[in-house]
């Protein structure tokens, strides 16, 4: 049964997939490092990981499967995810696809190399 994940910690549209879910009869795991009140549905779970960089996306990269979708605006995430043949969709609800992600990746890059030389 494909599953929903939600890279919890900065997720603005939790609401809308719980709905979406619902009426797929979908299971949503919400995975991040602090305790959220989820809505009381035995489709909805919650795992909680200590603090640090990249903790809550190794979790959901270690539970994701083929078919199963990740919902998170994390670009690396999104290219662990499909590189296990999983689905990974921005919470604005654009796809990564195979085709797109390595743009998206070079871009995230750049600017960052972009925004530590503007701070020096």
């Amino acid at each position: 049964m494909t599953r929903i994940y939600i890279d919890g910690d900065a997720c603005p549209v939790k609401d809308e997939v719980y709905r979406v879910a619902g009426r797929y009869q979908l299971p949503v795991i919400v995975v991040g490092n602090a305790w959220l009140r989820l809505p009381d549905d035995p489709l909805l779970s919650m795992i909680v990981v200590p603090e640090g960089p990249d903790v809550a996306d190794d979790r959901i990269v270690e539970l994701i499967e083929a078919a199963d979708i990740c919902v998170t605006n994390d670009i690396p995430l999104a290219s662990r995810c499909l590189l296990k043949k999983a689905l990974a969709i921005r919470p604005n609800g654009k796809p990564f696809t195979e085709n797109s992600i390595g743009d998206a990746l070079a871009t995230r890059d750049l600017m960052s190399t972009y925004q530590a030389r503007r701070r020096k």
